[in-house]
């Protein structure tokens, strides 16, 4: 939708795709469906869906047996965003690295994007 031609609309490193792979296997699922919505100090927050079924109006990313959809709404904030998975002493989960976000809470759960992309 808000794609470049030639471009995949986020990437996924190859930590992220195992880890998105396993979930994946789990139940069937067909897998990850990731957006934003309001929330959050800093205003928006992340969101991770498994997905039984691709919608038509997804943009699918595939990495190494991974797959990631993007809801619509979403695309203009993740487009260009790294998809990584962590591990640490303290905690595990999945990093994002979005150019768009220009600020983001102490606790990292939620961030803020250019004023110039319109919230939905």
């Amino acid at each position: 939708m808000f794609g470049i031609p030639g471009k995949q609309a986020v990437t996924i490193t190859d930590k992220a795709a195992a880890q998105i792979a396993k979930l994946m296997s789990k139940d069937g699922h067909e897998g990850l469906r990731i957006g934003v919505k309001k929330g959050g100090c800093a205003g928006m927050e992340y969101t991770m869906d498994y997905v039984t079924e691709v919608d038509p109006l997804d943009e699918v990313v595939e990495h190494d047996g991974a797959r990631v959809m993007i809801a619509p709404m979403a695309q203009m904030f993740l487009f260009g965003t790294e998809i990584d998975y962590e591990v640490s002493l303290l905690e595990s989960g999945f990093k994002f690295r979005n150019p768009n976000v220009v600020d983001a809470c102490g606790c990292g759960e939620s961030i803020k994007f250019d004023d110039s992309l319109p919230a939905k």
